[in-house]
């Protein structure tokens, strides 16, 4: 609930950007953006042995899994502070992104982590003669309980 109302602190702010002559760079949060590159360290750990195009396997409920999950909620959580940012803030901070390459890693890693076939395995999935159905065609419910 708090990401969407982030941006409009750095509204104020931005009239003090534009008068300077290199590019400039605004970082989203501080404290996001750091919880950021910790787990973006944590995740290459983890997934430094697979090449791009093979898949990691995660078990779920492992530490591993755990880990992926907060680094993915966390960049759920930056895309929201986005959404809610105003274009010429969007332009900042993607100026960030890019100079922290944390774009890229999340490209990296998400083609690490994507199975090679998605496919859903909900109660819908056991009937044989339906379209199969996969996390691309189906609302994934993230529900905590």
């Amino acid at each position: 609930r708090l990401m969407p109302e982030l941006p409009k602190f750095d509204d104020e702010d931005l009239k003090s950007y534009g008068d300077e002559e290199e590019e400039l760079a605004l970082s989203p949060p501080a404290a996001l953006m750091s919880i950021l590159a910790s787990q973006e360290l944590l995740l290459e750990n983890i997934l430094e042995c697979i090449p791009v195009g093979e898949f990691a396997v995660i078990q779920p409920l492992s530490d591993e899994f755990c880990l992926v999950l907060g680094y993915l909620l966390t960049w759920k959580l930056t895309l929201a502070f986005f959404k809610a940012a105003s274009s010429q803030l969007r332009v900042l901070y993607s100026q960030y992104l890019r100079r922290t390459k944390s774009l890229n890693k999340l490209l990296y890693h998400l083609f690490r982590l994507m199975p090679e076939n998605p496919v859903f395995s909900g109660p819908a999935s056991e009937v044989p003669n339906k379209d199969t159905k996969t996390f691309f065609t189906e609302e994934l419910r993230l529900d905590v309980k």
